[in-house]
């Protein structure tokens, strides 16, 4: 026991730590996970999406897009998030991004002095910010690689109409088939189909119903 003790080894101690998808599920509700998504216009000219995603939420921002996303450009586009965020900044305490040089120390800065640690991933380990790259290729899957981008300005539009239908309407599984905009609410019963009318919206010219029961 005395070993023990000078080791600073309890006498039955947990030899190992919780996995990363342990650690993400357990603080899902205090993080953040940022990172950039890139589209190339018709006119092959390459697009930088900086996004980022409350995880407990699973709610998504698009902070901007630009074909020189420099350090500095970056740096302003958390400024511009936290002043959205208000007094919400306050219940979130991790923010996971990877290691690109685009993060430059006056980005941490913006979300350090709001109490907010930075958790950056292991080099080439796209599965530790998992919530961000599953993100990524939704967007593509459902939205990006159906369409044609012609610029910057028209990018940013269907993304906006695409965060939208993401954060109020689209279901999810880690959040009981809710939205990220949703409250905590039992499910609603099923519907009989047979007696009840159903409206479509289309969203992206058609590319996206979304369905709602007509009260």
């Amino acid at each position: 026991m005395a070993i023990l003790t000078a080791a600073g080894v309890d006498p039955a101690p947990r030899r190992g730590g919780p996995t990363w998808t342990e650690f993400l599920t357990a603080q899902a509700r205090g993080g953040l996970a940022c990172d950039f998504l890139h589209v190339d216009t018709i006119g092959l000219t390459r697009v930088y999406v900086l996004f980022l995603m409350e995880i407990g939420a699973r709610r998504v921002h698009i902070l901007g897009a630009t074909t020189n996303p420099a350090g500095e450009w970056v740096t302003q586009q958390a400024r511009n998030l936290l002043m959205d965020l208000g007094d919400r900044v306050a219940q979130f305490r991790f923010l996971i991004r990877d290691r690109d040089s685009k993060y430059i120390a006056g980005f941490d800065m913006v979300f350090t002095t709001e109490g907010i640690e930075i958790l950056r991933t292991p080099p080439r380990a796209p599965r530790a910010n998992a919530y961000a790259e599953r993100w990524v290729r939704t967007v593509r899957r459902e939205c990006l690689d159906r369409m044609l981008i012609y610029n910057r300005r028209h990018l940013l539009a269907i993304l906006g109409e695409y965060v939208t239908h993401y954060n109020d309407h689209r279901p999810h599984q880690g959040r009981h088939q809710h939205p990220p905009n949703a409250t905590d609410v039992p499910l609603s019963p099923v519907a009989d189909l047979t007696a009840a009318r159903v409206r479509r919206r289309k969203i992206l010219n058609g590319l996206i119903n979304e369905y709602a029961q007509v009260a």
